[in-house]
Order: structure tokens, then sequence, then C-alpha cells
């Protein structure tokens, strides 16, 4: 076996066990919110569905860029969607807890960060309820996806927290009540 085949397969099982860590943890997150949470503990026992597409066949991605689809839906309203580049973590109604089935967004972001690039979060909030509550909130759940990240050990100057001009997000209320992180250069 070449010196070129041992890094590689070093590579790739350091990935798998990075990977393995960010589930585990997430599992952790979510076991330590069902006792501490009955909305996470029902959303918890709920199926998800997981769906991954791969880009179009022919497109080149960028180096570092997320081109995967994920999508992770929890039927009260908390789920995980990753885009070109941009993951969104949806929540529901009145919480900041992160959607069981966290992982793969939190992976891709760590990936982004690794490569050299910096994760700017973003929280906004629907337009129901109390604009100064909503604010709150949205602060709240950009906090939260940030100290998952720094607990997952992404550097905490590699994570910059931002509040966008304009809170009150966009499209319907659940897809308005969400944090967005996007990977910067």
């Amino acid at each position: 076996m070449s010196d070129d085949d041992s890094q590689q397969n070093f590579i790739l099982g350091f990935v798998m066990a990075l990977i393995a860590l960010v589930i585990f943890f997430v599992v952790g997150i979510v076991l330590w919110h069902r006792g501490h949470n009955p909305a996470v503990a029902q959303a918890a026992a709920a199926p998800a569905a997981v769906v991954v597409s791969a880009p179009a066949p022919g497109a080149a991605p960028k180096v570092a860029e997320v081109t995967e689809t994920v999508t992770v839906t929890i039927p009260d309203g908390a789920s995980i969607r990753v885009v070109d580049g941009v993951v969104n973590f949806y929540f529901a109604t009145g919480s900041a807890d992160l959607a069981p089935g966290a992982a793969e967004a939190l992976a891709a972001v760590i990936k982004g960060v690794e490569s050299g690039r910096k994760a700017v979060v973003s929280g906004f909030h629907d337009t129901t309820g109390d604009a100064a509550i909503n604010e709150q909130l949205a602060k709240k759940r950009a906090e939260m996806v940030r100290d998952v990240l720094v607990g997952l050990g992404v550097p905490a100057a590699k994570v910059d927290l931002q509040r966008p001009a304009v809170t009150a997000g966009s499209g319907n209320d659940a897809e308005a009540r969400r944090v967005e992180v996007k990977l910067v250069d």
C-alpha cells in the first residue's frame, strides 16, 4: 500500500470518526433535552425523514462548498435544510431547541470550517406574537447553533454571530423561524 493510500485511508477514517462523534453528540443533546423539555421528547420519538441528493451530474462544486441538499423534518415544525452552501436550522414555535437529526447539517458546517472558511450564524423569527420576544428568541436560537458548533470543536473565532438587518424571516411562519449558517471565505 502506498503512502498516498495510507493517507487517504487515515483521512477517510478520521472524517468517519468525526461524523460519528457529531451524531453521538447530537443524540446526547436530544437525550438531555428529552428529560428537560417534553416537546423535544415528543419530537425525538417522532419518525424523521432524511433526504440526501447530490449535485446535478456534470456540475463542478466549489472547493469546501456544501453542495448537497439535506432535509430532516420533524412533525412539530423543527427541521434542518442544507442547500447551496447555506444551512438552515428551522425551529418549532417558541423553541430554541435544535431538531433531532441535525448531525448531518452540523457536519457540513464543520467540514466547511475545517477547509478554512468561517461560519456566519444569523437568527430569524416569524411575525406572530410579540416582536420583542421574537427578537430575543431569534438571538437565543442563533446562540444555540453557535454553542453547539463550538461544543463540537469549531474554534469560536471561526463562528461569527451576526444580527441580520431584518430579523423577521421570509416565507411562511415555519420557514421564518430559522437560523442560517453561511460559510464564507
